[in-house]
């Protein structure tokens, strides 16, 4: 009955993306079939297969071991943050709380990641794994690079980097490209994940998560790109005027590599400030929300609120009705928050105690950044970039942007979820 309840959710979503389509008949069911299908055996096998579990439990245990890795910077600079309360164990049997556990170790893994853009390591991956799935789904390649550029880079950074793209592109593709950044999930940051959530399903979500952006945008905003248009101007990382060089196809000046390490480090260090403050002011306007709902009548809760909202499209993603409601909690709660917000919270042995099928959803789901902050991150990313009338149209579409994202977690968990019972 769940199974078929799961089937019938992702029917659900898929079709509330036609609903709200801008153009109905310019979707291409042939392009969102196959990724369907890609996406149906991506789930299958990293969660039924040994050597897909095996794949993603590697790479989670890698990630983790960045994370061990960097805790010896940790103690050695703030060995008073040692505590006993939270974290995973160290060498000397203490733990972490968690800007320690979960954000610090950021602070090595994200110029670990600039250092291979720096080499060439990451364009070249990038490149070829754009160039597959373009030729696979059938869409422009352009948007398939900012996809697979997403999850390596970040949304506000590939946008940062996409200027001259974003310029030379018509209005309704740079809105395309901004619904997909509401999908995003940076690699450099899945070690702060894995310490709170079960890695393999952290890891399944991501290439997961990268189709349906594709997915879902291409249902809600269908836009028909010419031969002539399908090019990518230039795909680089350090900035417009050295991409080129960065693909080999120029004599770019490249920055010295420790200047370049030294804005890395600083740069790593302002994310952190960045998820910190966001992290510390939401947990506290959520309870403010709280405390003013409970004067009116003391059950009354943001969470509660959220869940009515939620309940139907977590029943949906086939669990139980009691199993539906906690889900939805988090799930409006993550919303209105971020993943960090939730991921706090839950870590450790709550989310280890539920059911196998409700840890797999809730952890995929979480795996995004779809919440009203990250809205206000991207139009502000494209107010710096594009003219006005292609910022207009965006600031425009905040309801598209927010369904696009919800509609990627919604769907992602609800593929994985179909094989993990």
């Amino acid at each position: 009955m769940y199974v078929a309840i799961n089937i019938l959710g992702l029917v659900v979503f898929l079709g509330i993306g036609f609903l709200f389509s801008k153009k109905k008949k310019e979707i291409n069911w042939r392009s969102i079939a196959i990724m369907v299908v890609i996406n149906l055996v991506l789930a299958w096998f990293f969660t039924s297969f040994s050597g897909g579990r095996a794949a993603v439990k590697g790479a989670a245990d890698g990630f983790n071991w960045l994370v061990e890795v960097s805790y010896q910077g940790i103690i050695f600079a703030l060995p008073n943050w040692v505590t006993t309360n939270y974290g995973g164990t160290l060498g000397g049997g203490g733990s972490m709380n968690f800007i320690t556990s979960a954000l610090l170790p950021i602070l090595m893994i994200v110029p670990l990641f600039d250092i291979l853009t720096y080499i060439g390591v990451l364009p070249w991956v990038i490149k070829w794994i754009g160039r597959g799935l373009s030729f696979i789904t059938g869409q422009p390649k352009f948007e398939s690079f900012f996809a697979v550029e997403m999850m390596f880079l970040g949304n506000t950074e590939v946008l940062a980097i996409s200027g001259l793209q974003l310029r030379q592109m018509k209005a309704e593709r740079n809105l395309t490209l901004a619904m997909m950044s509401m999908s995003c999930v940076t690699a450099s940051i899945l070690g702060a994940y894995t310490q709170m959530v079960p890695g393999q399903f952290v890891l399944t979500a991501v290439p997961i998560n990268i189709i349906n952006s594709i997915i879902v945008t291409s249902m809600l905003n269908p836009v028909k790109v010419t031969a002539e248009e399908d090019t990518v101007a230039k795909v680089g990382q350090v900035g417009e005027e050295d991409s080129a060089a960065s693909e080999g196809e120029g004599n770019g000046k490249r920055e010295p590599f420790f200047s370049f390490l030294g804005d890395s480090i600083l740069g790593a260090g302002r994310l952190i400030l960045i998820i910190t403050a966001n992290v510390i002011a939401f947990v506290a306007l959520a309870a403010l929300i709280d405390k003013i709902l409970g004067l009116f009548w003391k059950p009354l809760s943001l969470e509660s609120i959220l869940g009515v909202i939620m309940f139907p499209f977590a029943w949906l993603l086939g669990l139980p009705v009691d199993q539906a409601w906690t889900l939805s909690q988090d799930m409006g709660l993550k919303l209105v928050t971020n993943e960090f917000v939730v991921m706090g919270r839950v870590a450790g042995d709550v989310i280890n105690g539920y059911a196998p099928h409700l840890r797999a959803i809730l952890t995929v789901f979480l795996t995004s950044f779809a919440n009203f902050g990250t809205v206000g991150m991207i139009i502000g990313a494209f107010k710096g970039l594009v003219d006005r009338n292609k910022n207009d149209l965006i600031a425009k579409n905040v309801g598209y942007m927010l369904l696009s994202g919800i509609l990627v977690s919604l769907l992602s968990a609800g593929f994985v979820g179909l094989f993990v019972w």
